[in-house]
């Protein structure tokens, strides 16, 4: 099993999401984060003085998947989140030691 996190812009996340539908994906958990990257923030006016933002918005989205679709999750949320300009995100993938359903007790694949 893997864990795929996803940097994305927020205004990308009904897409991503839809995208993953239609693959099967289920389980998503979503947060609201602030962070920069290349993209180093920017500067705004407020009240006629200028200001240095260094936290964009962003969406984080993580998902647990079995190994044989993590390549399917990766192609979806790259086509679904890509829109060619600077701060479009990240994915992250990370190895998952075990999934435990709270509910069930199910564990492994079976908690997925």
């Amino acid at each position: 099993m893997k864990k795929v996190e996803a940097i994305i812009k927020p205004f990308k996340l009904d897409e991503v999401k839809e995208s993953l539908s239609e693959i099967g994906i289920q389980g998503i958990t979503v947060s609201e984060v602030k962070g920069f990257g290349r993209q180093k923030g920017h500067t705004e006016l407020y009240r006629g003085a200028e200001y240095v933002v260094d936290f964009i918005p962003k969406i984080k989205m993580e998902i647990i998947v079995s190994d044989d679709v993590v390549a399917k999750v990766i192609e979806q949320i790259a086509a679904a989140a890509k829109t060619g300009r600077i701060g479009d995100g990240n994915i992250f993938v990370t190895p998952v030691e075990e999934v435990v359903r709270i509910r069930t007790g199910e564990t492994g694949d079976d908690a997925l």
